[in-house]
């Protein structure tokens, strides 16, 4: 549900609070949830959660802040990003971001790894450990080569990690229009129509090879059909030991839908196994999951997958998900 909301322009800057029995936190968060809380015996803090929704959602201007030490740079996202809507703020050092955002409250955060007076992370970790900081989105904007560790160790640290490229200004965007909870609907026409391009072009789609894994063959089928439509490269397989060796001889593969109930090796024994392989830990995988089954979207998190759709699968949705990870 909270993906259908965030992937919609009508409805991705409605503020969702996410109240329940499971932990999945940083997932929830960084798909765009306002906040997130564990159910409690008490109602204490629901009410806390609610008051902090109501004074969200009042009337105001949203603050951004733009941390980069190259002046063109910065210049470039105030442009892409500006708009009466918000309030945008920018420092060229981690020193002048942590003073400004201790003497003022900001809605979210871009910042750019390479700063002249301490490294991205060490800024990162300074964030966290500050109580009236750590709940800041923030989303990392970044050139550098990430190494496997660095990319794990960021997505337990930043919302978003947009990596510089030919396609970074759509995505840059789009994250932080979702963390800022921006309607989308009033944004200038061009904006709007960057974001139409990540969210319902099927340029992205087009020619991309995808692996679909299923031991149903009534699946694979609508799901063939369906990505052959998109003019995409469609493998197939109905089992995971099959999957693994097809992604291993596939060097131009750029995602895989994977089911989770399959016999002899089901999806998450799958999936961590393609995890083992360093140049397959990067690979966009979205399980298909059932929607009734406690725990599994955070099973499947665990054992590797990046995303999670849970059937039966809402194929409008399906495609946009699938933009966004090709866009990443």
């Amino acid at each position: 549900m909270l993906n259908q909301l965030k992937l919609d322009p009508a409805t991705r800057h409605i503020p969702v609070q996410i109240i329940t029995l499971e932990e999945e936190r940083q997932h929830g968060l960084a798909h765009g949830a306002f906040s997130y809380l564990i159910k409690s015996p008490t109602t204490d803090s629901i009410e806390t959660a609610m008051d902090r929704i109501k004074d969200f959602s009042a009337p105001r201007t949203k603050r951004l802040l733009v941390v980069e030490d190259s002046e063109i740079e910065r210049q470039a996202i105030v442009e892409l990003l500006g708009y009466d809507d918000i309030e945008i703020v920018t420092s060229a050092t981690g020193g002048d971001a942590l003073e400004a955002m201790r003497a003022h409250p900001f809605d979210c955060v871009v910042l750019d790894l390479r700063l002249p007076d301490m490294p991205g992370f060490e800024l990162l970790e300074t964030i966290r450990g500050e109580p009236a900081l750590v709940d800041i989105p923030v989303v990392v904007f970044t050139g550098k080569d990430l190494s496997v560790g660095e990319q794990a160790q960021l997505k337990t640290m930043a919302k978003s990690i947009v990596l510089k490229d030919v396609r970074s200004p759509e995505r840059l965007l789009d994250e932080t229009a979702l963390f800022l909870h921006r309607v989308v609907t009033k944004l200038p026409t061009e904006k709007q129509a960057m974001l139409e391009r990540l969210h319902g072009s099927s340029e992205v789609l087009k020619s991309r090879k995808v692996l679909v894994v299923d031991d149903d063959a009534r699946n694979i089928f609508a799901l063939t059909s369906l990505l052959e439509n998109q003019e995409m490269d469609v493998l197939t397989t109905t089992n995971g030991r099959s999957a693994i060796e097809i992604i291993k001889s596939t060097p131009d593969l750029s995602l895989v839908l994977m089911d989770i109930m399959m016999p002899e090796m089901d999806g998450y024994e799958t999936m961590k196994e393609i995890r083992k392989i360093p140049e397959l830990r990067t690979l966009p995988i979205l399980a298909l999951t059932a929607k009734a089954m406690k725990g599994d979207r955070e099973k499947c998190l665990d054992a590797g997958a990046s995303d999670y759709i849970a059937k039966p699968v809402n194929t409008d949705q399906l495609l946009s998900l699938m933009r966004v990870w090709l866009f990443r």
